[in-house]
């Protein structure tokens, strides 16, 4: 199953990527257009809108898949395995619930904007929601993954902590092997304070 996982977000992450490269050609190529020739691209603006909302929530799965989203883990990161395996369980219910109501939510606005249409491409709005169902359904098949994971106990105790306290500690967590970047990063809060 993690292997499919792992194929399926390097091929987000590789369609992200085109969504990016699309996306800078063609506000560039309007910028330069509208300053330069006093013309441009009359879809640049709708379709790099609707590519960014994109790319905002299919790197959305990327990142929880990579459990690079930023949170608190002071209070959870001093539980033993219990009580870290018992806040996780937890925290993925809920956040599976909000999941199910971002679905719902999004179910019911593609239903209602099916047959409306953007201004300039004429495509139907309800491609922006239909980005946040398919974040919803990855996200959902992540953390039930996870759920199971710690079911049957094939999380280790290193992966009960699912988010990241900062930006540093992130980059630290992948150069580094964990006892040296646990280390470091005490070090670089003592040395702050």
């Amino acid at each position: 199953m993690r292997v499919w996982i792992d194929g399926i977000c390097k091929a987000i992450e590789a369609l992200l990527a085109a969504c990016l490269a699309v996306m800078v050609v063609l506000v560039f190529g309007n910028v330069v257009l509208r300053y330069g020739f006093n013309s441009g691209i009359t879809v640049s603006e709708e379709v790099s809108r609707w590519l960014f909302i994109w790319i905002t929530f299919l790197g959305a799965v990327v990142a929880l898949k990579e459990n690079s989203h930023l949170g608190v883990d002071m209070v959870v990161s001093k539980l033993p395995p219990a009580g870290r395996k018992f806040c996780l369980v937890a925290s993925h219910g809920v956040m599976l619930y909000i999941l199910w109501l971002l679905a719902d939510g999004s179910l019911s606005q593609i239903e209602i904007n099916r047959e409306v249409t953007a201004p300039v491409t004429g495509a139907s709005m309800a491609i922006i929601y239909l980005a946040s169902l398919v974040f919803a359904v990855g996200a959902a098949v992540l953390l039930l993954g996870n759920l199971l994971r710690v079911v049957t106990g094939r999380l280790s105790d290193d992966e009960l902590i699912t988010i990241q306290e900062s930006e540093e500690a992130a980059v630290l967590a992948q150069v580094l092997p964990p006892a040296s970047a646990a280390g470091r990063e005490a070090g670089s809060q003592g040395g702050a304070r």
